[in-house]
């Protein structure tokens, strides 16, 4: 059932915190917040789009270190700040003219439940309260910041039969 979900995937969406992050928010006495993002998710995202995949960032919250990370990963569908995440997914895939059942969504908590439900593949961490955990197709080893989301992209190319493609230019 996980095999043929995610051959069909052509676009992933992510949340940032618990996700790409770990989940804790850092500020400054300045006010100014700090993310510390996975270098191995970073090179994940990188494979799954060169692969074939639109990758797309939806976050409830606003922050220029995740527009930073964005543009240094080559993210152009990046929505910040938004209240309805379904509705900035539902335009997404509006945009991209993709069926919800090309699309997967990676989330880590109630507040992304209704976008995992209406995609073709939920994916989650295991830091997730039970409740998403239980709506998730797909619930990674690996905890968010540290490598769930590499884990995430590579079972897609492992179930589409692109990731040996990607790792070979690595074991020349």
């Amino acid at each position: 059932m996980l095999t043929s979900r995610a051959k069909l995937i052509r676009l992933i969406a992510f949340d940032i915190d618990g996700v790409m992050t770990d989940g804790g928010l850092y500020f400054s006495d300045s006010g100014e917040e700090f993310k510390r993002f996975n270098a191995l998710d970073g090179h994940g995202l990188k494979m799954l789009r060169a692969s074939g995949v639109e990758v797309a960032i939806i976050t409830g919250r606003t922050s220029r270190c995740v527009e930073a990370r964005a543009r240094n990963l080559g993210v152009t569908h990046l929505y910040q700040g938004v209240e309805n995440k379904l509705e900035a997914m539902v335009d997404l895939l509006n945009k991209l003219k993709l069926s919800r059942d090309a699309a997967a969504y990676m989330g880590d908590d109630v507040v992304d439940l209704t976008v995992m439900r209406h995609v073709g593949l939920a994916i989650s961490v295991p830091e997730s309260p039970q409740l998403v955990r239980e709506h998730s197709g797909y619930i990674t080893q690996r905890s968010g910041g540290h490598g769930a989301v590499r884990e995430a992209c590579e079972m897609i190319m492992s179930a589409q039969g692109t990731l040996d493609a990607q790792l070979a230019p690595y074991l020349r």
